[in-house]
């Protein structure tokens, strides 16, 4: 989420009460989650297991629960609970707006776009021309949707990141203020859900076509020309590069990357980044002729054992 206008880091640290330590001279411009950090973001760590990760980011302020000095050109905010100071400037800087229209009069619908009947659009949403939006759709605020894009019946983009915190008693959420992007001459098919980035963007690329029942998770940046078929489930902060295709029910764990061109098989469940160009299969997934022979022999291991 990019900050208009700018903060200073005093500023964010009245609101929350925080303790400045390092350079205070900057301006905050952005408040982001670890993995989609930029230069000026604000992001949080609370868990020792990230926070070499969230000081060597690129983020230039963190909010931390350890003393630590500062590392040069960066400044910290420290807070007994990084966490929930975080969502409080979340929901500071993007409140939830209520609205009781159909079509939010602050939204943009671009020249010769068809809205069917029971479609929702969200405050500041913005829709570009020549798109067909079917009954059911519901697009929350602030999402982007370029030209010539198609939205199948009952789709929903801009729900909330699935990102809460285990506390003692309970499951904290996190306030979701990302956004949704959909790019040009993308078609995303009925029952699909696209979830808004936590603090950053969920990105649908130039060209992709997405059938039914399909699942995009937070802060996912999908590129351009990819072909993903029915019940495709696909977890938060996943980079997939241009023209990869997913065939029916595959998964994908989060914070991972899939390469250029690369094709899974259906079924397969995806687990470590993948290299493109490459054709995969299997839970993990594997090489898909090697994993191909590897079934081919168990099938043909009570004949072998029979002759053994």
């Amino acid at each position: 989420m990019k900050l208009e206008p700018a903060q200073s880091i005093k500023n964010i640290a009245t609101l929350i009460n925080a303790r400045i330590i390092g350079d205070s001279n900057h301006l905050i411009t952005g408040i982001n989650e670890i993995h989609r950090v930029t230069p000026g973001d604000l992001t949080f760590v609370d868990h020792p297991k990230y926070y070499d990760k969230a000081l060597n980011s690129a983020a230039t302020f963190i909010l931390i629960n350890k003393e630590v000095e500062a590392p040069h050109g960066k400044a910290l905010l420290f807070s007994d609970d990084p966490f929930r100071d975080y969502v409080y400037l979340c929901k500071h800087f993007m409140p939830f707006e209520a609205t009781n229209l159909a079509i939010h009069p602050s939204s943009h619908i671009g020249e010769g776009t068809i809205i069917q009947p029971n479609v929702s659009i969200g405050p500041k949403a913005k829709i570009g021309k020549n798109c067909l939006i079917h009954s059911g759709v519901v697009i929350y605020d602030h999402t982007e949707i370029g030209d010539n894009v198609i939205i199948h019946a009952n789709s929903v983009l801009g729900s909330d990141a699935f990102y809460y915190k285990r506390r003692p008693t309970h499951y904290e959420k996190m306030h979701s203020c990302g956004r949704v992007i959909v790019e040009n001459n993308v078609e995303i098919g009925a029952c699909c859900t696209i979830d808004r980035g936590v603090s950053s963007d969920t990105t649908i690329g130039e060209g992709t076509k997405m059938d039914n029942h399909i699942h995009v998770g937070h802060d996912t940046v999908i590129g351009k020309n990819c072909l993903f078929a029915a019940m495709v489930a696909i977890a938060g902060c996943v980079n997939i590069e241009d023209n990869v295709i997913l065939w029916g029910q595959v998964g994908v764990q989060k914070d991972l990357t899939i390469g250029m061109g690369a094709v899974v098989l259906g079924q397969s469940g995806v687990n470590k980044t993948l290299e493109g160009g490459k054709t995969y299969f299997g839970t993990p997934t594997r090489d898909a002729r090697e994993k191909m022979k590897e079934l081919a022999m168990i099938k043909r291991l009570p004949e072998i054992i029979e002759k053994l």
